[in-house]
């Protein structure tokens, strides 16, 4: 990092749940920089319960100077709280972020600081003497008004909370393993939203990147780049299979562990077996956009599927979990009905192969539960490469990355489901941003 451009983030070590939701044991970092030059930008504030630290910080590194910007690329509170208490302490300095952000400022705070206003969209620019700033509009990734910022000089991009992940900074783990986690499950939905990112920035020399949450990224950015067009392209990234289950009284586990000690013993390169009411919930969804086969098995409940099963699958589909291999197991005494109930909650996900083997138990398994395991484990060894003619087509929205799926339609506007894109109204509009159809491409 360049020595004119200083980090003045947080490590909140007393945080349990990120956004009420997400395990964290090594705690959070919440990022935020100053760049130094002829004229100072702060880049974001930090999580309310840091003011004080984080205005000392900001100050020491200031050395008696005064900021003249505060950059704020996106308006969640573990980055935007301190937006007030910054302009009470530098009333001279501007606000530059984009026209949603104040918008949700005058939600956050009651005013949009109007009179401080800088609004900057795709391809704004700021000098700050040496330095030129250039802005890219993220819509989506993950909030609409995120923007993010490239120094031209030292080809450093601010990337708001894309490239980020859970941890303090102190915390001595691996980056992938917390980055994915963080990525599915806060920013995978928005696949198609990534994607576009990824083009825009695929023409720039990038030397770091500075994310809102993690370390600074400043070798093999390659690596970066790469992992985050797997994910959000939701290609496999690595070779194995996940069995995610749920068990009453012990007989699916004992179907699930002999399922995988079958797959280890054909040689299968990795299985990963997540009991869905003990583990990590975000750890098996992370685990299930990491592999390429699935394997779901759970028991009949109330004529439905046993509840932590249902809440994973729910996970996966509102993630938009795409592009892999499925099988069931389930288990019923007398109606099983989990592989149906299972296989109508997958049905809006894209590219599924589903194996031809399945195993039906009935409370506890037989011979004929052994051999089907057997057949199971057999096919799942074997290469099973999707290649299903896609029929429908995906538009995507230029201006904010919103995505028509010709296959959904947009039922709730009378536009049924299979509905071609040049068959839509004239007066269609974007459902994000309400730009008209010219301003979509073919995905």
């Amino acid at each position: 990092m360049q020595k004119d451009i200083q980090y003045v983030g947080v490590n909140d070590r007393n945080i349990d749940l990120f956004e009420g939701m997400y395990k964290v044991p090594e705690g959070m970092a919440y990022n935020s920089y100053v760049i130094i030059d002829e004229k100072i930008a702060v880049m974001d504030t930090v999580d309310g319960a840091f003011k004080k630290e984080w205005l000392g910080k900001v100050e020491r590194a200031l050395e008696g100077r005064l900021p003249d910007y505060l950059i704020v690329q996106h308006m969640e509170p573990d980055h935007s709280a301190n937006i007030r208490s910054f302009i009470e302490k530098y009333p001279n300095a501007k606000i530059v972020a984009s026209a949603k952000a104040f918008m949700m400022m005058k939600n956050f705070f009651g005013e949009d600081f109007a009179e401080k206003q800088i609004v900057v969209g795709e391809g704004s620019t700021l000098e700050l003497g040496k330095r030129k700033l250039v802005f890219f509009a993220a819509p989506m990734v993950h909030w609409p008004e995120v923007i993010m910022t490239y120094d031209e000089r030292d080809k450093i991009l601010f990337s708001a909370d894309a490239f980020g992940k859970f941890g303090a900074l102190d915390a001595e783990e691996d980056w992938a393993c917390e980055a994915r986690r963080y990525y599915f499950g806060i920013v995978g939905k928005y696949g198609v939203q990534v994607q576009n990112l990824l083009k825009k920035l695929s023409g720039l020399e990038i030397r770091a990147i500075c994310p809102l949450h993690g370390p600074i990224l400043e070798e093999n950015i390659g690596y970066y780049l790469d992992l985050y067009n797997t994910w959000s392209s939701y290609g496999v990234e690595s070779e194995g299979v996940l069995i995610a289950y749920t068990s009453v009284y012990g007989n699916t586990k004992k179907a699930v562990e002999l399922l995988a000690q079958k797959l280890q013993e054909k040689g299968c390169t990795k299985v990963v077996v997540s009991d869905l009411a003990r583990c990590d919930m975000a750890e098996a969804v992370e685990d299930a956009f990491r592999y390429g086969k699935i394997v779901l098995a759970t028991t009949t409940y109330n004529g439905e599927i046993f509840p932590f099963m249902r809440e994973f699958i729910h996970n996966l589909t509102e993630r938009n979990f795409q592009n892999r291999t499925v099988a069931f197991i389930e288990n019923g005494s007398w109606a099983p009905m989990a592989t149906r109930v299972m296989r109508v909650m997958l049905e809006k996900c894209k590219n599924l192969q589903y194996t031809e083997s399945t195993v039906k138990i009935l409370s506890a398994m037989t011979e004929e539960n052994r051999a089907q395991i057997e057949a199971l484990a057999e096919e799942l060894c074997k290469s099973n490469t999707y290649n299903k003619e896609v029929c429908m087509s995906r538009y995507v929205c230029q201006v904010c990355g919103w995505t028509y799926d010709e296959e959904e339609g947009l039922p709730g506007k009378g536009i049924v489901a299979g509905t071609k894109f040049e068959e839509l109204p004239d007066g269609f509009e974007c459902e994000l941003c309400g730009v008209g159809k010219e301003n979509f491409t073919k995905e």
